[in-house]
Formats: C-alpha cells, sequence, structure tokens
C-alpha cells in the first residue's frame, strides 16, 4: 500500500507546485530535507549501534537473564504459555529498551523475540496470542524516559526537551492499558 501512497504524494505535492508557481520553493524542499534525512539517519544509527552493542554485552555477561529474573512475574502474567527462556530474555530486552525510550533500539530486539515467539508457533500461517500481545506491549511502547523524543527535541532547538517526561508517561500507560485490555476481550469474546 505504501507503494501507492509515496509516488501519489510526490506527484501530487509536484502538481501543486506547479499550479502555485513554487517550483523553487519545493526543490529547495526537496534538497534541504534530504540533507537533514541524512543527517537524522546518522544520529539515530549511531544511537542503534551504541545500544545493540550494548545489548550484546549485556547478553554474555549474564545481565539479559538477570533482567530476565526481575521481570519474570510481569512475563508470567503477560505470557503464561511461554515457556522457552531465550524467547522471554528477548521479549525482556525489548521491554528494557522500551522503558528507556529507546524505541529505535529497541526494534532489532523486537524483532528477536517475535522470531523466537514465530519459531514456537504451531500454526506458523497464524499469530499466536503471545505474539499479538507482544506487539501490543511494543506498539505502546511504555517509557519511563523517553530519550529518542528528548534527543530529537533537543536536536531542534527546545530549552526543556524532557519536560515531555509526564504527558509520554501518562500516554504510554493509558495505550498499554487499553491495548492488553482490548488482546484480553478479543482472546475471550472471539476465539
Amino acid at each position: 500500500m505504501m507503494n501507492y501512497i509515496w509516488p501519489l504524494m510526490l506527484v501530487f505535492s509536484f502538481f501543486c507546485a506547479l499550479a502555485t508557481g513554487k517550483i523553487s520553493s519545493l526543490s529547495s524542499a526537496i534538497i534541504t530535507s534530504g540533507n537533514d534525512t541524512i543527517a537524522l539517519l546518522l544520529k539515530l544509527a549511531g544511537i542503534i549501534c551504541l545500544w545493540n552493542g550494548l545489548s550484546a554485552v549485556a547478553e554474555k555477561s549474564g545481565l539479559t537473564n538477570k533482567l530476565c529474573r526481575l521481570l519474570s512475574p510481569v512475563l508470567n502474567l503477560l505470557f503464561p504459555s511461554l515457556k522457552d527462556k531465550r524467547t522471554k530474555e528477548a521479549i525482556s530486552m525489548n521491554i528494557t529498551a522500551n522503558l528507556l525510550g529507546l524505541g529505535n533500539a529497541a526494534t532489532p530486539l523486537g524483532l528477536e523475540a517475535m522470531q523466537r515467539l514465530q519459531k514456537n508457533n504451531p500454526h506458523p500461517d497464524k499469530a499466536t496470542n503471545d505474539m499479538v500481545r507482544f506487539v501490543v506491549i511494543n506498539s505502546a511502547a511504555l517509557r519511563i524516559i523517553p530519550t529518542s523524543i528528548a534527543m530529537l527535541r533537543s536536536e531542534h532547538g527546545s530549552e526543556a526537551p524532557m519536560e515531555i517526561l509526564l504527558p509520554a508517561l501518562s500516554t504510554s500507560v493509558c495505550a498499554l492499558c487499553a491495548g492488553l485490555f482490548m488482546t484480553w476481550f478479543l482472546k475471550r469474546f472471539f476465539k
């Protein structure tokens, strides 16, 4: 679907700029946004590389195992049918990265957790309840410290980049509660 939306947006923008006589503004916006995009990608790539390296160190040092034990009451409540220890470790690392506000660094950890959940899936063509619940938890992305957003706010001149702490925490808690309620509701009433 996105393969159709992006070209339509580009063509629409071109014709609007042509109709209003602002082709020069469009071309300068394309050039500056391209430069801004590359700069942002390099910054985010640095953060992702740092946290992926730290997660590899955490796994080798046994920190992921300790973290999994710390989160095991919550994980056992959320994923009662999940028995695989490595999958629980991957999920706990993803949840921890999200709690620290490292959404971009949490993505590879979430992909690893989802691959491990898929290996335990008896019906590979359908998502299990654990997979759906994990996607909901990952999408709600409960953040105690919204570091990625604070970094972007700081880069764009915010004098108080962490002032969004309370609103970000409250909205992610509400989103998580609503998502978990819906997974429970749909599982219970629409098997």
